[in-house]
């Protein structure tokens, strides 16, 4: 007789088991002491940054020079020149004390006056005095140029293609009215360039690329002042309105003949979008065939046809996998209304994600003052560009400081995935605390608190273990683009289909791993086990109900798709309709602050659902434990999930008798 593999042997009930055990200890501490050290260094390196660095050096303009505007940081002193204004498309500039400015009356713009690496140049012709722009004295600066008759001769015709200005290549550009932009640069009115172009008779063709970046510009403010016109309405849709249609959706999806309508629905169009392709690709290769001038290949109109079977035979295996799997699409259902009854139990579940936000966000405003502090200790180098040589400033880092950049990025990366486990765990806890509880009316927002406060207090530990991995992962995933950016920049291109594939691979080991990892979790929350024994636990679990998983995961990406279109979709609506009546004639266009609530309720959507996803997942392992541990009337089933057991199970078991 064969010996029977442990690993798929049913689960057995503790001899005192009532729900989650709520005698816990803490699991994976190590891993929490890692995770403590880890956010120390992190500390000490912001230290080691703030104390050597200055932010203003990343976050303020720098000049072609490398002096940074503003301050005193570089060759020069700029602390009275705090703004910049381009002279060259490459984003070499020079310091001003304001921007310069042109009325209409004058024409917008000065060709005969030029701004340039060396101050300010000016030919017979212009209009404007010469303190126009107020500039800092550069003639001694490094990779200073200047202007004479012959290379910047602002003679209208040719002007544009002189050696100074070089079609806004080079050291030197035509005086134009500007305005502010970002509190300290200086961007050409568009209004001006149209002038300049009317005046060199340069055509737009051959004008330099700059005017779309201007465009851009101006629809960026005009978007700007409609977003803080409708602040209001954004916040009270894109937050407090996405939310409560969130809460909305969840009940709806309660209501068994909606369900039934939109997973069998859905089943149904996909099965006959297989067919229509492949009846479509199959008619297409018979007129290509018929045709009595071939244009097409006899290898086309053959690859035609193939791609015809394989579609009929896709949606011939979509049909069987659906038969086979139809009591595990039931089950599916019945899980994900059982996890709509858990989250209407204890609506303060909804609100988790809000606080791993505000969470997330104090933590990337530390890491981003690191970061900033921390880019600033690069060195300032010239690299010329193009035939005309003019001087471009970059960074370039020494390798500890590369390494130390490199660690910041995986703290973030742990830290955000860790945030993530410790709001999967709290749920599942809550989740399964419903479950497994006899008298559902007890269990409500205390549940909540109660299970953020064991989580905070025994599992800390196992998200960071879970969490840890998913970082490395994404580490290695990091180095790779940072690998296939080289190889790109080295026309390898060997290297970038091989290191293409390693990223591929990487992305399904990832999914792989944050799949185990929240069944882990569920495994953590019930029975209040390790990080690794809850893996073991949870992989065996998905390896002996492998359908079940499987359908469940498909009707719940269904559901979360269709929810977060659902969510954006009545919010932006609703709110589109109320800003146009309240705000039509204040604002430039109601497409901005639309598109801002969209994307505000999707991603709040988004957050919502994913307590959604996790409370179904939850549901499917506690039903699963439930089920291999106890028998009839022990059973803490209820509902449809009640149902599903009493209409399917005695059938299995004949089933199984029977091939015995």
């Amino acid at each position: 007789m064969a010996k029977k593999d442990p690993d798929m042997e049913k689960m057995s009930a503790p001899a005192d088991f009532d729900g989650p055990t709520m005698n816990r200890r803490c699991t994976d501490v190590l891993f929490a002491l890692i995770l403590l050290v880890c956010w120390g260094i992190m500390t000490g390196i912001g230290i080691y940054a703030f104390r050597g660095g200055d932010y203003r050096a990343v976050l303020y303009p720098m000049d072609y020079s490398g002096n940074v505007c503003g301050t005193d940081f570089g060759a020069m002193d700029m602390t009275e020149y705090p703004k910049i204004v381009y002279v060259n498309s490459k984003g070499g500039g020079v310091c001003v004390k304001e921007c310069p400015t042109i009325t209409e009356e004058q024409g917008l713009v000065d060709v005969h006056t030029l701004i340039t690496y060396g101050g300010v140049y000016q030919e017979d012709g212009s209009f404007l005095p010469a303190d126009y722009v107020q500039m800092p004295d550069y003639s001694s600066a490094q990779g200073v140029k200047t202007c004479d008759s012959s290379k910047c001769n602002t003679a209208v015709e040719g002007s544009y293609y002189t050696q100074g200005i070089f079609q806004g290549l080079s050291y030197a550009w035509y005086a134009m009215d500007t305005f502010q932009v970002l509190g300290t640069r200086c961007i050409a009115n568009p209004a001006a360039r149209d002038a300049l172009k009317e005046k060199i008779f340069i055509g737009n063709a051959t004008f330099v690329d700059m005017e779309g970046l201007n465009e851009a510009r101006s629809v960026w403010n005009n978007l700007y002042g409609d977003l803080w016109a409708s602040k209001e309405y954004i916040l009270l849709f894109g937050c407090l309105g996405a939310m409560v249609v969130g809460f909305l959706y969840s009940q709806l999806l309660r209501i068994q003949v909606l369900l039934g309508v939109m997973i069998w629905g859905s089943i149904a169009a996909s099965i006959g979008i297989l067919f229509a392709c492949g009846g479509y690709a199959y008619y297409i290769a018979g007129e290509w065939a018929a045709a009595e001038e071939q244009v097409h290949s006899d290898w086309n109109i053959r690859a035609a046809k193939i791609c015809s079977y394989v579609l009929f035979g896709l949606g011939a295996l979509a049909v069987v996998i659906t038969i086979f799997l139809r009591k595990q699409i039931q089950l599916s259902m019945a899980c994900v209304k059982a996890a709509a009854r858990s989250m209407s139990a204890m609506p303060t579940m909804v609100l988790f994600p809000f606080m791993q936000v505000i969470g997330v966000a104090a933590f990337m405003i530390v890491l981003l003052v690191y970061g900033v502090h921390l880019a600033s200790l690069g060195d300032i180098t010239t690299e010329p560009t193009g035939v005309t040589g003019v001087a471009v400033r970059k960074y370039e880092f020494d390798e500890l400081t590369k390494q130390m950049g490199w660690y910041l990025l995986f703290c973030a990366f742990w830290t955000v995935s860790f945030v993530i486990a410790m709001g999967e765990i709290v749920i599942a806890m809550c989740v399964s605390r419903w479950y497994f509880s006899r008298d559902k009316s007890k269990v409500g927002m205390c549940t909540v608190f109660s299970a953020i406060g064991e989580t905070f207090r025994y599992h800390i530990g196992t998200a960071a273990f879970g969490s840890f991995i998913i970082a490395v992962t994404k580490m290695v995933r990091a180095f790779v683009t940072y690998l296939q950016k080289k190889a790109k920049d080295m026309n390898n291109k060997v290297g970038e289909a091989l290191l293409c594939c390693c990223q591929c691979c990487l992305w399904l080991f990832e999914k792989v791993v944050k799949f185990l990892n929240k069944n882990a979790y569920i495994q953590t929350a019930i029975f209040g086990t390790a990080f690794c024994r809850s893996a073991r636990e949870a992989f065996t679990l998905i390896m002996r109900n492998a359908g079940r998983v499987a359908s469940i995961t498909y009707v719940s990406t269904l559901i979360l798709f269709v929810g977060k279109i659902f969510i954006s979709a009545l919010t932006t609506g609703a709110a589109y309709v109320y800003i146009d009546r309240e705000l039509g004639e204040e604002i430039y266009s109601t497409a901005g602050p639309c598109f801002v609530i969209f994307v505000s309720s999707f991603f709040i959507g988004e957050m919502f659902l994913s307590i959604f996803d996790m409370s179904t997942s939850t549901i499917l392992q506690c039903f699963v434990a439930d089920e291999e541990m106890f028998d009839g009337d022990e059973c803490y089933a209820e509902g449809d999930l009640r149902k599903w057991i009493d209409d399917f199970e005695e059938e299995e078991r004949r089933i199984i008798a029977g091939q015995r």
